[in-house]
């Protein structure tokens, strides 16, 4: 007769293995990362990797007992599960001790002011109940999954029955949290943004020009532009603060900003988009960017304006919008969708620009933040347009599924660092960060020039799901200046502390996922190469841009 699987007696639910685990594993996830964490994420983090180790424990356990093993009788499991209590509290109470060093080592390298303490007193309860609800939910899981199986019994071998009926239990789970839970969370979220993007703000006023986006005889309406297409367009650099800079060639920029509501189909609203930079005279500017926006339609500024003054106001941007949700949540949900806009805005202002006069049309480039850049890079047909190509691209924090950059990242050069790679013989593409720095051994720059501006504490671009289980390239020396040496990789658990640096990315300026104008500076220059640029003009631009602060 086929034995059955072994179940776990009631006394055996705690496992003395997963308490040491869930305490090294809550430990580890007070140690350094990307970010600094505020003390209630923290204890989210540690409560989940806790929960995760304590199941590993009790999984292996289970292996030990499938494998016929002899175990320990109830008395001493309890005696050593007592004793793992004790190991796990002292652990804690330890690493808790040590969590604000922890925390500095980050914000040194941030400069940031160090923090006293890392709150344990929030930590060690978030933790806990987090740990305590991961547990339950294991347990659920263990009780629907030994339900099915004892039914399946009946008519199946005993080890048929147990892997159909685990099959059965994670099909159920998943139905129940991707199909009902994440779907209307989707729904609501959708929703909630949708309703946000059709705010009209009353410090936005409607342009009055009829030569810009939304004004007069604008061919888009300015209701449908969403809100931060309306912010984008109102927001744009005058002639007159150009004029402080570039007082020889300043001017209005031209910026064309489509929102989703404004067409049914990414081909209509493309179109409309072309239409209006034409209506504009987009096309007899020196410099013509593809821009793609992050998955709420927002652009940053700092990217953007900065272009402008570099070329004196001289250069025409357009851009639709392709979603309503944040980049995540829209990746999460919909991940071509913005791919499809993205590709569809560039082939039809790419096919009205090859049919100009190559003497007179402007020079074409294209550019992205996070899913923008990862959106912007997928609608780049590189071997397409090698008879007629773009001047190039800025992509800035290319998310860590972008192929482009992985595959940058994986066949740079071998004395290369992984958060600024060499890639070839640096003709086509370079990356830069907060330095500014580019290859000096690279070879002259060819027809495109493609610069990827990362931060090396990104957390989007630096996460990979690898991290689980082997530690990633960038965390070996060299290091990117922004990442503290005390930063060190543990199993299953620097993953997890990676998954909540993205998070919360947008905590500190200049770092992280935060990217500031001052750093798009020196990427626009390499891109563009303005005549007579020079190192002291690159100051007086990043001057201007400190004493400007954010537009929105």
């Amino acid at each position: 007769m086929t034995p059955a699987i072994p179940t776990p007696p009631l006394s055996h639910r705690v496992s003395p293995l997963g308490l040491c685990l869930a305490a090294l594993f809550f430990g580890a996830s007070l140690t350094p990362s990307l970010l600094p964490r505020d003390p209630v994420m923290q204890g989210v983090l540690g409560g989940l990797v806790a929960g995760i180790g304590h199941e590993v424990g009790v999984a292996m356990a289970w292996g030990w007992r499938f494998l016929g093993i002899p175990v320990l009788s109830s008395t001493r499991h309890l005696l050593l599960t007592a004793l793992a209590g004790l190991f796990a509290l002292v652990v804690s109470i330890w690493c808790l001790w040590h969590a604000a060093d922890w925390q500095n080592a980050t914000r040194v390298v941030m400069h940031l002011p160090p923090v006293d303490t890392s709150h344990p007193r929030i930590i060690a309860p978030v933790a806990f109940g987090v740990f305590a609800a991961t547990w339950v939910l294991v347990r659920l899981f263990g009780a629907v999954q030994r339900r099915l199986t004892a039914l399946l019994n009946h008519v199946l071998p005993p080890r048929v029955g147990f892997a159909i009926g685990v099959a059965l239990a994670l099909f159920l789970f998943w139905s129940l949290i991707n199909g009902v839970l994440v779907k209307r969370a989707f729904e609501i979220a959708d929703a909630s943004f949708e309703a946000a993007d059709e705010l009209i703000e009353p410090d936005i006023p409607r342009p009055t020009e009829p030569g810009k986006t939304g004004g007069p005889d604008s061919l888009v309406d300015w209701e449908e532009m969403g809100r931060w297409g309306r912010a984008f367009v109102a927001t744009a650099p005058t002639r007159e603060e150009i004029a402080a800079f570039k007082p020889d060639i300043a001017m209005d920029p031209i910026r064309v900003y489509v929102g989703r509501r404004a067409a049914e189909t990414a081909q209509e609203r493309a179109e409309v988009a072309l239409q209006e930079l034409i209506r504009q005279g987009g096309f007899s500017r020196k410099a013509l960017v593809v821009m793609v926006p992050v998955g709420t339609g927002w652009m940053d500024p700092g990217g953007q304006d900065t272009l402008d003054f570099m070329l004196g106001g001289d250069v025409a941007t357009v851009a639709v919008q392709y979603s309503y949700l944040t980049s995540v949540l829209s990746i999460l949900a919909n991940p071509d969708y913005g791919v499809e806009q993205a590709r569809v805005l560039h082939d039809v202002v790419y096919d009205y620009w090859t049919e100009l006069d190559p003497a007179t049309r402007p020079r074409l480039y294209v550019h992205g933040l996070s899913q923008g850049a990862l959106n912007s890079q997928s609608s780049l047909p590189i071997l397409d347009m090698l008879g007629d190509p773009v001047s190039g691209a800025l992509w800035a924090g290319s998310p860590f599924i972008s192929p482009l950059w992985q595959f940058m990242r994986d066949q740079r050069q071998p004395d290369s660092p992984a958060w600024q790679p060499r890639f070839g013989n640096g003709s086509l593409a370079q990356v830069t960060n907060q330095s500014g720095e580019f290859d000096l051994q690279a070879t002259r720059w060819g027809p495109i020039r493609l610069v990827f501006l990362h931060y090396g504490s990104d957390p989007i671009v630096a996460f990979s799901f690898t991290s689980a289980f082997r530690r990633p390239d960038w965390m070996r020396d060299p290091r990117a200046p922004d990442v503290p040496p005390e930063f060190r990789w543990f199993p299953v658990v620097t993953m997890f502390q990676l998954a909540l640096d993205m998070a919360i990315s947008l905590q500190v300026e200049g770092f992280g996922h935060y990217y500031i104008a001052a750093d798009y500076i020196d990427a626009w220059a390499e891109v563009l190469e303005p005549e007579g640029w020079t190192p002291q003009r690159a100051a007086e631009l990043k001057d201007i841009f400190l004493r400007r602060g954010p537009a929105f």
